[in-house]
């Protein structure tokens, strides 16, 4: 089941966050998810639009979208490959229309799903902030 966040998540989702991108991210600092986590519970949850995603009324991933740019998808690692991931890209399309987001490029999984999915390179930057290079993508029109 997908549904709209509400700040009674914000732990939870801080918890998801922090669990998901230890896993999909090694090679950023603790310092970084430390700093990471505070900004996304004091300021981007409150502006993003953000969608839960729930197995047995338990939530196990989210999506949060600025405008059709993807702030943040990730899932629980322990229930990755069952299509969660998708669905939540799939509910986020419905809502915006085709969407941009940004994935490291040290983060080969995050990078096959999103060209799995249709989005391809447009750009890649170094992030000033994880001292690592970031590759923006877009969805094929």
């Amino acid at each position: 089941m997908i549904r709209p966040y509400v700040s009674q998540d914000a732990e939870r989702i801080i918890h998801i966050w922090r669990k998901a991108s230890e896993f999909a991210h090694p090679f950023l600092s603790d310092d970084f998810h430390d700093m990471a986590a505070i900004a996304i519970r004091d300021i981007y949850l409150p502006k993003a639009e953000t969608y839960v995603t729930e197995i047995n009324g338990v939530a196990v991933g989210f999506i949060s979208l600025l405008d059709n740019y993807i702030g943040g998808l990730f899932l629980d690692p322990q229930y990755h490959g069952r299509g969660l991931g998708r669905a939540l890209v799939d509910h986020a399309v419905k809502q915006k229309g085709p969407l941009t987001v940004e994935v490291f490029k040290e983060n080969p999984r995050g990078r096959r799903f999103y060209t799995a999915y249709g989005f391809v390179p447009t750009e890649e930057y170094f992030h000033e902030q994880a001292q690592h290079i970031s590759i923006k993508m877009a969805m094929k029109p």
